[in-house]
């Protein structure tokens, strides 16, 4: 199989994983990125309080946002950028719980994606002093990208799977994680969700 996958990064509005505000998203075929693409979400109802602190990261405001498709509009959009792809994403478990958690606060089928964690990968392919994903990225040869945007962090995201197969010599993400003994995760199917009143 080739090198085929799909990165992905979200930003929230708060601490909620439910509050999903943006999301980058990089694919990658035969070990090349071949397309990207990123926009804005409204957060769900009840998870659109922005932080400041959450601000301060990624410099999303609520005014930013109010025109936004919500989560369930693009959420069409997303799955069909991924199509069947494995997704791939740094510090995997944040961005899969924000994929189920928005889910469930709309109402909306979770995707069952399988996902690998860059993150984990990066831990057993560079020995670094910390494996932030703008110090891995420059370890990958991927340079100066704008951190917590998210469609550049999803680029950065791919690069770095992309060094890590040709160093461990493997030819799909799913081989590239049985080479260094990491799992590949499939979000679980969950419940029919139910929407609860305003």
């Amino acid at each position: 199989m080739p090198l085929d996958f799909t990165a992905i990064d979200f930003e929230t509005a708060n601490s909620s994983s439910a509050s999903a505000c943006a999301v980058g998203l990089a694919r990658v075929r035969d070990g090349r990125v071949v397309a990207t693409d990123g926009w804005l979400i409204r957060p769900p109802a009840g998870h659109d309080r922005f932080f400041e602190l959450n601000i301060g990261i990624h410099g999303i405001r609520p005014d930013d946002v109010q025109d936004a498709p919500t989560w369930s509009e693009q959420l069409g959009d997303l799955a069909a950028f991924v199509g069947d792809d494995v997704l791939v994403a740094h510090n995997a478990g944040f961005d899969m719980a924000v994929l189920r958690r928005a889910c469930d606060a709309t109402g909306d089928r979770c995707p069952e994606y399988r996902y690998v964690c860059s993150l984990q990968v990066s831990r057993k392919t560079y020995d670094l002093d910390s494996y932030r994903l703008p110090l891995v990225a420059a370890a990958a040869g991927f340079l100066d990208f704008a951190h917590h945007d998210a469609a550049a962090d999803a680029l950065a995201c791919a690069h770095i799977m992309i060094d890590a197969a040709r160093r461990a010599g493997a030819f799909d993400v799913v081989e590239l994680a049985m080479l260094l003994g990491l799992r590949v995760p499939q979000i679980p199917a969950a419940a029919t969700a139910v929407l609860s009143p305003a």
